[in-house]
């Protein structure tokens, strides 16, 4: 019978290179790992590489685009700074300078537009004041002539006048003065107007610059048995002191003509917040509380005045001119409810 298999090579041969293959492939294997080992650490080697490329590349467009649009910013910035300097300009009527605008072109358009505008408000002010001289000189001519011959009518050069001529001359002549009075006073606030465009502000101090007001004004209140009080103090404000003056001569000229004989008038320095307070108050008549806003417009006339109670004539522009001005140093100044008398205060901001 024929032999049983047992799985083994019986030939040497055969069982060696059977061997030698299988140590072939065991090698095989061990390079092949080795090999893939390798690959894969070139390969991570290289996306680490290129992941480092793609940061630093992202990291240099994020740097560049910082700084273009820094500098776009600045370049749209600059233009508008202007832009909102020249609206300034405009708004407190600083009309000598040209607008010029840089930068985009709906920027340049738009400066444009805005100096056109500041053109056609230096027309406008040159056209106001020149119908302002025009008419008022062409009232003054024949005013002065109607005027004058008045005065001859009433001193009797034409002949003597009856009683009711008398009376109808003195109705003519009323009329022309008060015509007169308010042409000048239509010049002189339109003066206050200018002068509140053109201040030269300084540091101001307001105490002794009130002292030397009250002592110009110590004369006429003298004569009306007034006595003039003044008291505290205040800090440096930046301010035209000439304008001031006008200002502060205004307020106490007014509160001398509403004060009885033997009145006072108190003037106070203070302090509030960030405001210097300066309140002047007298012992007359006072303010009607619905015409405290009223007393600030040109030529009015409040029912509590000397000249509405004694029938004479005020300017009427005197508050007028005070408010033109302190809203000029970017202030305020308000008529305040008081039981006895006026009270007006101004409120400047200080230095």
């Amino acid at each position: 019978p024929p032999a049983a298999t047992t799985g083994r090579i019986d030939d040497p041969a055969a069982a060696g290179e059977l061997d030698r293959l299988g140590a072939l492939a065991d090698r095989l294997g061990v390079t092949l790992e080795r090999h893939l080992a390798d690959r894969d650490l070139a390969l991570m080697d290289t996306l680490e590489r290129q992941r480092r490329a793609v940061a630093l590349q992202i990291l240099a467009a994020l740097v560049l685009a910082g700084v273009l649009a820094a500098l776009a910013g600045r370049w749209l910035l600059r233009p508008l700074g202007r832009i909102e300097r020249a609206i300034g300009e405009l708004g407190e009527h600083q009309l000598a300078r040209p607008i010029d605008i840089d930068g985009p072109a709906d920027l340049r358009r738009l400066g444009a537009r805005l100096d056109w505008l500041r053109v056609r408000l230096a027309e406008l002010e040159s056209d106001r004041k020149r119908v302002l001289r025009h008419v008022s000189h062409e009232l003054k001519t024949p005013l002065a002539s109607l005027r004058e011959g008045v005065a001859l009518l009433d001193d009797g050069v034409l002949g003597p006048l009856a009683p009711a001529q008398r009376e109808v001359t003195g109705i003519l002549a009323h009329s022309a003065h008060t015509l007169q009075e308010h042409i000048e006073q239509l010049l002189q606030l339109n003066a206050s107007q200018f002068d509140a465009r053109s201040l030269h502000l300084q540091p101001t101090a307001l105490l002794p610059l009130l002292r030397e007001v009250g002592d110009e004004q110590r004369l006429p209140a003298r004569a009306r048995g007034v006595t003039i009080g003044l008291a505290g103090d205040a800090p440096i404000v930046p301010a035209d002191a000439g304008k001031l003056r006008t200002v502060f001569a205004n307020l106490l000229a007014n509160a001398i003509a509403f004060s009885p004989s033997g009145g006072h008038i108190r003037i106070e320095l203070g302090l509030a917040g960030e405001k210097v307070v300066v309140d002047c108050r007298d012992e007359g008549p006072g303010i009607a509380p619905d015409e405290l806003e009223r007393v600030f417009e040109p030529f009015f006339q409040g029912r509590r005045s000397p000249a509405a109670r004694a029938g004479a004539r005020g300017s009427g522009i005197g508050l007028a001119i005070v408010r033109e001005l302190i809203g000029a140093h970017r202030g305020r100044v308000r008529a305040l409810p008081s039981e006895r008398g006026a009270h007006f205060r101004v409120e400047l901001p200080h230095a």
